[in-house]
């Protein structure tokens, strides 16, 4: 892209430690995050998609300092943040935020749609006069397609997609050059979904904003995203151009998510790939490639050797002995 990124992580690394069984007192690390690397260009969107469990969301808050990394660095606007702390940090999370996955459960049913928005104005010192504040909450919820009369509302008055308005409005209250969207739509309506993406892809435009968007669906990252991350029990699998990657997957895991994305043309249809057993556990994850259990492809060496993320044609990349 010939620019410097707006995020990048290093070799991330995000470990818990948990009790091995419910009574005992044995320890083990669950690896939600298992030394990933990307990058964030200013203006871009960076799609997460894999499984419940596969460590997105994980990955989302900790490139923004919600959670605590292991091991490894991130950088925003090539200022090293994960060796800051206090009122430092403070100060550089105006420039990311991040809008959550249950509109309602985000927003504090106390608070009227007023001060959820102008918290964080007041937080940064960006509000001026309470006419100001007044002024530029009004303005905030217009740009998210909401009247300005739902200030004084709480959250329990409104619908899940307004809240989930009310959520990016707070969001960008504090204007920040990159968003963290964790499956901000798979709490609404279809119909509803819809509306969320198409207003997030027009912010983008306007404000020149950077997203990281977490989803499972792929047929909405494909709608939204330039590039593509396929996280599989905690690592990379996949990840490159999204037309690259949703019309030439490299990777049998991504394969099958691909297959299972309904196609609005009959003749269009993908052969379904169905995967047999469930996601192993990130405490013991298999040796070797971590997808060979369930993998249809797998061969003897996908047993024991641990694939490396090869590069192909057009800038994929893939972490799979069998790739061509």
């Amino acid at each position: 892209m010939g620019e410097l990124p707006l995020l990048e992580a290093r070799n991330l690394q995000v470990h818990f430690t948990v009790r091995r069984h419910r009574l005992g007192s044995a320890q083990a690390w669950l690896r939600a995050v298992d030394d990933v690397s990307f990058e964030v260009a200013p203006g871009e969107t960076l799609g997460l998609v894999g499984e419940s469990g596969c460590g997105k969301t994980t990955l989302g808050r900790a490139a923004i300092r919600l959670a605590e990394p292991t091991t490894g660095e991130i950088f925003f606007e090539q200022k090293n943040i994960t060796r800051v702390n206090g009122s430092t940090l403070r100060s550089l999370r105006r420039g990311f935020q991040m809008i959550f996955q249950d509109p309602y459960g985000s927003l504090d049913p106390r608070l009227p749609v007023e001060d959820l928005i102008g918290e964080a104005l007041d937080i940064h010192g960006l509000a001026g006069t309470s006419r100001m504040r007044s002024e530029r909450v009004a303005n905030l919820l217009k740009d998210v397609g909401l009247d300005s009369s739902l200030a004084v509302r709480f959250p329990h008055e409104l619908s899940g997609g307004q809240r989930q308005r009310i959520g990016i409005a707070r969001a960008l209250a504090v204007e920040p050059k990159l968003i963290v969207c964790d499956e901000p739509v798979s709490a609404l309506d279809v119909s509803v979904q819809a509306q969320i993406v198409n207003l997030l892809r027009e912010l983008q435009r306007e404000r020149g904003l950077a997203y990281v968007f977490i989803a499972h669906d792929l047929a909405v990252v494909e709608h939204i995203s330039h590039r593509v991350l396929v996280m599989y029990l905690g690592k990379v699998v996949e990840m490159g151009p999204t037309n690259s990657v949703c019309r030439r997957p490299k990777h049998p895991y991504t394969q099958a998510l691909l297959s299972a994305v309904p196609v609005v043309d009959p003749s269009s249809k993908r052969q379904r790939i169905i995967l047999s057993g469930e996601l192993p556990s990130p405490i013991d994850p298999p040796p070797g490639c971590p997808f060979h259990p369930r993998c249809p492809i797998a061969e003897p060496r996908c047993r024991n050797e641990v694939p490396a993320l090869r590069t192909f044609e057009g800038g994929q990349v893939a972490a799979c002995h069998l790739a061509k």
